[in-house]
């Protein structure tokens, strides 16, 4: 086909992302009716009662376009998190600003810093503008800062640090980013990804915007996890006033539509629903744990609403396993893992239903 010959080679190297299975897909290839997803850490609570009747009163406008700058919802952001509103961009989820961050700032043959393993967008971005992805892999499955800050050249534009880490649910230490920060150059731009900040529990977390003097850095957020929007996808990055406005110069016209602005201020504002998500995914989080230990599976500790964990057996017989049992979890195959899997924190009723079909499982290969 001649059109071949016009494709930009920088896609050649994408490989396309893999969304956690659909419930209707599953129900529809395995003629299953009873399935419960679990495989890309969502609120088992749903979303806040108090977004959902937002939004509810914003359906007769469907036909208006949304305000473009997101004014209402930054300047709520700002309120929340002390910082000026030309400092916030909102995106189409988080996923969208990590894409316009490389679009401001990536160029061919720029080096590109990440952990091994960690969320795939980043990889995404990198390749989509022809830079270098570097991966540094640690001797744990988390960030190892210091061997990341010993990979930097003087062609590295810029290091994404996950954190808590997705896939891995682990966390880096207020010290260990502060030492990695002196040991950056001020060439160097930084991405703190901090999607999952609401659930972790370690007294020791590094909140990214202590570090926003700091004009090289952004700070990702999503209302995603804990909010439960995920459906109508709105994250935010946070920075200095000018790194900022470069992100803005590629950003899309109406990105963030008009419901999902509505619902984002008004799950700022339900401490109930936020307070009582936390609850729910600390004490499920602990039997998930009991449970994994008297299957004598090895588990990392999570900072997060979800587990990774391993079995003698491979990730994709496990999934594949779960899935006719009507169960939804993540091969972790996909992030250089083959043995492990990852399992979002549900409600009682849904980890009872994933532990006990992990058990049928289990003795069904063994």
């Amino acid at each position: 086909m001649e059109y071949k010959s016009l494709i930009r080679k920088e896609i050649l190297e994408i490989t396309p992302y893999v969304p956690g299975k659909p419930i209707e897909e599953v129900k529809r290839e395995l003629g299953i009716q009873d399935v419960i997803k679990m495989a890309s850490n969502e609120n088992p609570l749903g979303p806040s009662p108090k977004a959902v009747k937002a939004v509810q009163g914003m359906l007769d406008e469907a036909h208006l376009y949304p305000d473009g700058s997101c004014f209402s919802l930054k300047e709520a952001l700002g309120q929340e998190l002390g910082v000026n509103t030309d400092q916030i961009i909102v995106g189409n989820g988080s996923d969208e600003i990590i894409k316009l961050f490389a679009e401001a700032f990536f160029q061919p043959d720029d080096e590109i810093i990440v952990a091994d393993p960690t969320f795939g967008e980043y990889a995404y971005a990198t390749r989509l503008m022809g830079a270098r992805l570097i991966k540094v892999k640690g001797e744990g499955l988390g960030h190892d800062l210091d061997k990341m800050a010993q990979a930097v050249t003087s062609r590295t534009k810029a290091v994404f640090i996950c954190n808590p880490n997705n896939p891995t649910g682990t966390m880096n230490s207020r010290e260990e980013v502060e030492s990695f920060l002196r040991q950056l150059p001020a060439n160097v731009l930084v991405v703190f990804d901090q999607a999952y900040l609401e659930y972790v529990e370690a007294p020791d977390f590094p909140d990214g915007l202590d570090y926003l003097s700091d004009d090289r850095v952004l700070v990702l957020r999503t209302f995603s996890k804990i909010h439960g929007l995920a459906a109508l996808r709105v994250g935010y990055g946070v920075g200095s006033k000018e790194l900022i406005s470069y992100i803005e110069r590629v950003r899309e016209p109406f990105n963030v539509n008009r419901m999902a602005q509505t619902a984002a201020i008004a799950a700022l504002t339900d401490r109930e629903h936020l307070e009582l998500s936390r609850e729910v995914n600390h004490k499920e989080k602990e039997e998930i744990y009991s449970s994994l230990e008297a299957l004598g599976l090895e588990y990392l500790p999570s900072e997060t609403n979800f587990i990774l964990f391993s079995t003698p057996f491979s990730a994709q017989t496990v999934f594949q396993a779960l899935l006719k049992k009507g169960i939804i979890i993540r091969a972790a195959d996909g992030f250089g893992l083959p043995k492990h899997l990852r399992v979002t924190v549900g409600t009682e009723e849904q980890n009872q239903r994933f532990l006990q079909a992990l058990r049928q499982v289990l003795a069904e290969l063994r």
